[in-house]
């Protein structure tokens, strides 16, 4: 049973990654019908939090039905790391954790996120006020290193072990590969194998299929897997990694009507918690997912994202629905 702090997990637990912009209460419910067995908030701004600004504390918002969840923040100011952490516990989730992974330059050039990869003793101090400032779990997602040169994860894993962390995610991607190249899990099994590290670690990056989920789980012996982007407009692959795991067949891809079903709710949904502007404009980054396969699906996938008028887009997605019988045999990566 793996755990963080006494929180259970299951035997090999499939994380939702935080991701900006599209890790939010409409898409996490979808992820957790279809099997997740943690999730995690998008990143937020300590400063954002500490100052009150309406997307940081909206960020905040969790749901019963999505536990045990994380809510995760970023910062690189030990007063603001602190007294975020105050605030996040307000909010009652399972755990705390702080972002040290994310690699865009808006958020490196402040020394946050990944940024902090490239001062480690800092990186170490701000975890250990973090841990001190709340009675919540604390855990950690980052990468490998900043670069080639600096790949300092296994002494990064031991020292924020040392301070109190109780779990580690970790992208088994440099900072300066970004999103490049293939994801290294070498580093991450070194982790696992070393005798010192007793709290679980997850492996991120590269998980699109369940052959290449039970593959990084046999061959790197993580403690469960954190998938990102691969969700995205395709909730249904913790279903389909879980159904492999437990029967080593490969499920039957969604129906047409469970996509259109899937998209129906996460539109409605995300106009319900962002506002219809915002709502629809973020929604469609996930359609091409939610439609990849479909033959002659261009002419409706360019309605849905150049459209904003919500009436017309659910009047597509029943055209869809109405086009594709619903025993279309559609490849996932088709």
């Amino acid at each position: 049973m793996v755990k963080i702090g006494n929180i259970e997990l299951g035997e090999f637990p499939l994380l939702l990654a935080p991701m900006e912009d599209v890790s939010d209460p409409p898409f996490r419910a979808l992820c957790k019908a279809q099997g997740c067995d943690m999730m995690y908030t998008e990143f937020i701004s300590v400063e954002g939090l500490i100052r009150d600004a309406k997307k940081s504390v909206q960020k905040l918002d969790i749901y019963d039905e999505e536990r045990p969840i994380g809510i995760q923040i970023f910062g690189a100011e030990l007063d603001s790391m602190m007294r975020a952490a105050e605030i996040v516990e307000e909010a009652q989730p399972e755990v705390l954790d702080i972002n040290y992974g994310c690699p865009v330059k808006k958020v490196v050039n402040k020394l946050c996120g990944a940024g902090i990869l490239q001062d480690i003793p800092k990186m170490v101090e701000l975890t250990r006020a973090v841990v001190n400032s709340t009675k919540l779990p604390v855990t950690v997602k980052t990468r490998l290193g900043w670069d080639d040169n600096s790949k300092y994860i296994e002494e990064v894993a031991e020292r924020l072990q040392d301070v109190g962390i109780q779990a580690l995610s970790v992208h088994g991607r440099t900072r300066k590969q970004m999103y490049k190249g293939d994801a290294d899990w070498t580093l991450i099994a070194k982790i696992k194998e070393n005798p010192r590290i007793k709290i679980p670690v997850f492996g991120n990056g590269d998980i699109n299929t369940p052959q290449k989920a039970q593959e990084c789980r046999d061959r790197y012996r993580v403690d469960g897997i954190m998938i990102g982007r691969a969700s995205i407009g395709y909730p249904w692959i913790f279903r389909e990694i879980k159904h492999y795991f437990k029967t080593g067949k490969i499920l039957p891809p969604p129906t047409t009507e469970e996509r259109v079903t899937a998209a129906r709710q996460h539109l409605k949904h995300s106009m319900e918690w962002k506002g219809q502007v915002l709502g629809v404009l973020e929604m469609r980054r996930h359609y091409t997912n939610y439609f990849r396969g479909f033959p002659h699906i261009k002419k409706y996938r360019s309605e849905l994202v150049s459209n904003q008028d919500p009436k017309i887009l659910f009047e597509v997605l029943d055209q869809i629905e109405e086009k594709y019988s619903e025993d279309l045999v559609l490849g996932q990566n088709s």
